[in-house]
């Protein structure tokens, strides 16, 4: 079994700092919902082993809908899921049109955080 990893508010403070260089945060609280709500295992009863795509998948769509930063959400959101599945020994398609049209899904609400980690999944580089 793939070893798990498993992150809190600082992680995604730190990852703030290395991208944006700005330590502005309009709510804490999403920080620490995302680490909260990246540990529920399972996350609901047809999925028994949450994997770091679906991790990744909440930490992106939770920055896109509840914008914890000022400014370039999208932005964190997709070098936080990145930089998440990197820990899992993961690599996805970073192709700016696959991501673009993901965020935009998120954005309109077309998808959910499974059909966001389906699509990810999809990109995943062998």
């Amino acid at each position: 079994m793939p070893a798990e990893y498993y992150v809190d508010y600082r992680w995604f403070l730190e990852r703030q700092e290395e991208l944006l260089d700005d330590l502005a945060v309009n709510d804490y609280s999403v920080f620490v919902g995302l680490a909260a709500r990246h540990k529920v295992d399972p996350p609901r009863h047809d999925q028994h082993r949450p994997d770091a795509f679906w991790r990744a998948a909440v930490m992106l769509e939770e920055c896109v809908i509840l914008r914890p930063l000022p400014t370039r959400n999208e932005l964190y959101g997709y070098t936080v899921a990145l930089a998440y599945l990197s820990m899992h020994d993961e690599q996805v398609s970073t192709k700016f049109e696959l991501w673009r049209e993901l965020i935009a899904d998120i954005r309109a609400l077309r998808l959910d955080s499974y059909g966001v980690a389906e699509r990810l999944r999809s990109w995943r580089l062998a």
